[in-house]
């Protein structure tokens, strides 16, 4: 089975003056393509670190990462930003939209980070105006997010992230700030996108969140410390 990411004995290690903060310890995992992930624990079990260097917007103190195919370890900061744009779609708590911007502009963001920053064409247009309808925003083009309710807000982050088509979507408490209903929404477009054979990789501390993924690994001081499948 081809593997979309995959860690051995990875470890990282943070200095804060003379102490050492080893926020991993060793963690060996693999995520097959398709696969849907909730990483559990409790704050500074070491989650949030493992799907930062899972994003590749972190390096490994020591250990190995082989993202796609591509040994982290031996790609430039250009190399491992064309990577982690042309395989990673991330999805934030906190939606992380320009305030400014409006719907359709928010989901063109990725756009300027092209190699060589080709202008917008109409066929990128096209490409944005669709995946607005398929999150149940045609309606909100022109909206900014002061304008949105949370839950929609979730949805341009989502639309955002599918721009490039990722093979990988990373989810940091993508329900953390809505409530149960629009919670449920959301599960439901993610839990789509994997049936389209994306891997989701989704931090949460919710445990009927958890539950709606392939299976569940928990972290506890920077390692596993076990791991379920949801059978269902």
């Amino acid at each position: 089975m081809r593997m979309a990411a995959e860690f051995e004995n990875l470890e990282k290690h943070y200095h804060l003056g003379d102490v050492v903060v080893k926020a991993l310890r060793g963690v060996t995992a693999a995520f097959p393509e398709g696969d849907f992930v909730a990483l559990m624990g409790s704050s500074g079990s070491g989650k949030s670190t493992l799907l930062n260097l899972l994003g590749a917007l972190d390096r490994p103190t020591h250990g190995r990462y082989i993202l796609g195919g591509y040994d982290v370890s031996t790609l430039s900061d250009r190399q491992l930003s064309q990577v982690r744009n042309q395989l990673i779609g991330f999805i934030f708590q906190s939606y992380n939209l320009i305030a400014q911007y409006t719907v359709l502009e928010n989901i063109q963001v990725p756009l300027q980070y092209r190699p060589g920053r080709p202008p917008i064409s109409s066929r990128d247009r096209n490409r944005c105006l669709d995946l607005a309808e398929q999150v149940g925003l045609s309606d909100r083009l022109d909206h900014r997010p002061y304008q949105l309710s949370g839950g929609q807000q979730q949805r341009v982050a989502i639309a955002r992230a599918l721009l490039n088509d990722p093979e990988i979507i990373l989810a940091d408490e993508p329900t953390g700030n809505l409530d149960s209903k629009t919670g449920a929404e959301i599960m439901q477009i993610l839990g789509k996108l994997n049936r389209e054979g994306r891997t989701i990789i989704m931090v949460t501390h919710e445990p009927d969140i958890a539950e709606q993924a392939k299976r569940q690994i928990y972290m506890r001081d920077g390692m596993i410390a076990g791991e379920g499948i949801f059978p269902g």
